[in-house]
């Protein structure tokens, strides 16, 4: 073998092993993420305690692989109909809170700043807040959860 056959060798060897090395954790991880991405229904409340207009919290626990989990949602009846809202910011994660006197969804982290019906009126956050199913079934109203 000359040296301009071993430097090609070493060259595709290299390649090759930069290749698997960047597409194998994909093969590993995407079927993972797939499986777990399932939405379960909870009852939240009934459903003559909806609001009429403006904006409900909504306190949720649930059980999660042993663990007690914690959450919440927003419920808003605006005038574009029934919603539920999650109420993690787009942005980087943090919690909103519902500010009734400017009738916005304030993001205690960077400023971000929502509608009522969870759209960007300002600040770093990238999309809206992310909807969530809602579900009203035999005068009971169900929220989905992603678990």
């Amino acid at each position: 073998m000359n040296r301009r056959d071993f430097l090609k060798a070493v060259v595709k060897s290299f390649f090759l092993l930069l290749g698997l090395s960047l597409f194998l954790p994909v093969l590993y991880i995407y079927p993972y993420r797939i499986k777990k991405k399932t939405v379960e229904l909870f009852p939240v409340l009934d459903e003559d305690e909806l609001p009429r207009s403006g904006v409900k919290r909504i306190n949720l626990s649930y059980e999660r692989g042993g663990r007690k989990i914690n959450t919440r949602a927003f419920i808003v009846m605006s005038r574009t109909g029934l919603t539920a809202l999650s109420p993690v910011c787009s942005h980087l994660g943090c919690l909103v809170n519902w500010d009734s006197n400017k009738r916005e969804f304030l993001c205690p982290c960077h400023g971000g700043r929502y509608n009522m019906d969870g759209d960007v009126i300002a600040g770093p956050p990238p999309r809206p807040l992310t909807r969530l199913p809602i579900v009203i079934r035999e005068g009971k109203v169900y929220i989905g959860m992603r678990i």
